[in-house]
């Protein structure tokens, strides 16, 4: 089945790190780009990261320096590795994957306590 399942998440401390993992099934091909989102409450969904096919990445300005993306093509699996995580980073982060077609991941809590 043509699935997405993200890992990882949880609670940590101010200036902790957490990893997310977006795992892509092997049955989802010709994949475009992996972006991440998270959506704070009552909040739309925004993008934080992408990686593109090319592997070329891009981050937004507010996690620039903090979050880094990798991917394991070995594993179909890509990472956003959040370092520096302060309580502003508190949200609901979704995987997507874009090929024609679009695929999310399930969404992870992420919570960063003061």
């Amino acid at each position: 089945q043509a699935q997405v399942w993200q890992t990882g998440g949880g609670l940590v401390q101010s200036g902790g790190s957490l990893r997310l993992s977006c795992a892509i099934s092997t049955m989802i091909t010709g994949i475009k780009n992996v972006k991440w989102y998270r959506e704070f409450p009552g909040k739309e969904r925004e993008l934080v990261a992408d990686i593109e096919g090319s592997g070329d990445r891009h981050y937004v300005d507010a996690v620039k320096g903090r979050f880094t993306l990798s991917r394991d093509n070995t594993r179909n699996t890509v990472y956003l590795q959040m370092d520096g995580l302060t309580p502003e980073d508190t949200a609901v982060y979704y995987c997507q994957v874009i090929t024609t077609h679009t695929y999310w991941g399930q969404g992870t809590q992420v919570t960063v306590s003061s």
